[in-house]
């Protein structure tokens, strides 16, 4: 008789395979945390499976992720991935903050609309809405490093931005003036008399 708990670990090379899942039909809970898994993750339909912990793995593509989720597991309701890429956990990379891991919570929840629990937080009522009326454009996305311009280039990360036109950035046509000025100081009650030499007293 086949228990409805599996904990799966690494083999002797440190690698896991997920090919013997497939007679485990009843699973309700899989542990699979800290395994080096990737977005190349493929589970059996496992009906009954309702707690799924990916905690620690390599996964970058929540997208793709949750979709197959959607299908390979219908019924789940615990889901936690912390320590991966697609979960942009404040904990896990500074370049994350709460609005950001807010926004991944809305997504999930607007793919997989059974859960109950969502990484270490139970997921609420108001969440749960919140993910039904825009969870679908919540999917955290960051800039890439650089932007293709118009004419098929790309534009160079030195490059920084300056208010001055265009026109004046050009070195051969100004109407600057360079010159030398000889400034004398008279002052006579101010501390700007220190920098008067003697001979200009």
């Amino acid at each position: 008789m086949m228990d409805d708990n599996l904990n799966l670990c690494p083999g002797n090379e440190g690698e896991l395979s997920l090919e013997g899942l497939e007679p485990f039909c009843s699973l309700e809970e899989l542990i699979l945390d800290n395994n080096l898994l990737g977005n190349d993750l493929r589970l059996p339909r496992l009906l009954n499976l309702h707690t799924l912990t990916l905690n620690k793995n390599q996964i970058t593509e929540l997208e793709s992720l949750l979709d197959h989720l959607v299908e390979a597991a219908p019924s789940l309701e615990y889901l936690s991935l912390l320590g991966n890429t697609a979960c942009p956990n404040e904990l896990v990379c500074k370049d994350n903050d709460e609005g950001d891991y807010q926004r991944y919570r809305y997504f999930v929840l607007h793919k997989l609309s059974n859960l109950k629990f969502l990484d270490s937080r139970k997921v609420s009522p108001s969440e749960r809405e919140e993910a039904a009326l825009r969870g679908a454009f919540m999917k955290v996305m960051k800039p890439v490093d650089s932007v293709p311009s118009s004419d098929g280039a790309s534009i160079s990360p030195e490059m920084h931005y300056t208010p001055l036109p265009s026109g004046s950035r050009d070195l051969t046509n100004h109407r600057g003036v360079l010159g030398k000025c000889r400034y004398v100081y008279y002052g006579k009650h101010s501390e700007g008399n220190r920098f008067i030499r003697d001979d200009q007293l």
